[in-house]
């Protein structure tokens, strides 16, 4: 399934509007699909367009409410220092659009045509943070999804088993791993304690879990772990830790 990834877009005039969406509605087939993010989207921005010429930049960037951990590429003449990338006028959009390909393609490698699965390189900018969710239910995944987004964190894989979560951390060097501790499970605590054994330890690791007790989270940083998380979530725990990664 093609991911749909939001941007938040700023300024521009009514014409180069019209060519960035006529371009994002070209977008998905070889890669993400983009979509122009309003208030009314499913979920927060990825990833922002900034006409910094523009009166509406102003306005935004000094706003309480603007995320400055969003990557952001920024068109005109003088970019805030936070900027990712910098995109002088006139604008090729083409080479804008292959700039959001940097931030969120995945790059396939099908080089052993042999396998029947096809081997998953991917080459991260720097600065681009990862971060992998394991074994977690749905509506788990979708809050912690919008947390991470915010964090600034857009790059999230998802796995359900220790198998899949085995394969992804030897793929990947992630930023943070935010595993499940199934409480109904015969061995609630197997996703953390195989992040303690790996051979090379992932950067972060947080626990998640509907058992809040002093006794769990306790358990959990013995596990290497830098905090648990308790269900239902409490958003400044959540923020706390996620500004630890």
């Amino acid at each position: 399934m093609t991911p749909t990834v939001l941007i938040r877009v700023v300024g521009f005039s009514d014409v180069e509007r019209h060519s960035l969406n006529t371009l994002f509605r070209l977008s998905g087939r070889e890669g993400p699909q983009y979509s122009l993010w309003t208030p009314e989207s499913a979920g927060p921005a990825q990833a922002a367009l900034i006409d910094v010429d523009s009166y509406e930049a102003g306005l935004e960037l000094v706003s309480p409410s603007f995320n400055h951990n969003l990557k952001m590429i920024c068109v005109g003449s003088e970019a805030p220092q936070l900027a990712w990338r910098t995109v002088p006028r006139p604008v090729e959009w083409a080479a804008l659009v292959g700039l959001l390909d940097e931030l969120f393609v995945v790059a396939q490698s099908d080089d052993d045509l042999g396998s029947d699965e096809t081997e998953v390189h991917t080459q991260m900018p720097p600065g681009v943070k990862l971060a992998l969710l394991a074994g977690l239910p749905k509506d788990v995944r979708l809050y912690l999804r919008a947390r991470l987004a915010l964090a600034g964190i857009t790059v999230v894989d998802e796995v359900q088993t220790l198998e899949h979560m085995d394969d992804s951390v030897k793929a990947r060097d992630y930023d943070v791993v935010l595993a499940y501790v199934n409480t109904t499970g015969s061995d609630p605590w197997v996703l953390v304690k195989h992040l303690q054994d790996l051979e090379k330890p992932v950067r972060s690791a947080i626990a998640v879990s509907a058992d809040s007790s002093w006794k769990a989270s306790n358990l959990a940083e013995r596990m290497g772990c830098i905090g648990l998380l308790e269900i239902p979530f409490n958003p400044m725990q959540v923020i706390g830790l996620l500004q630890r990664v």
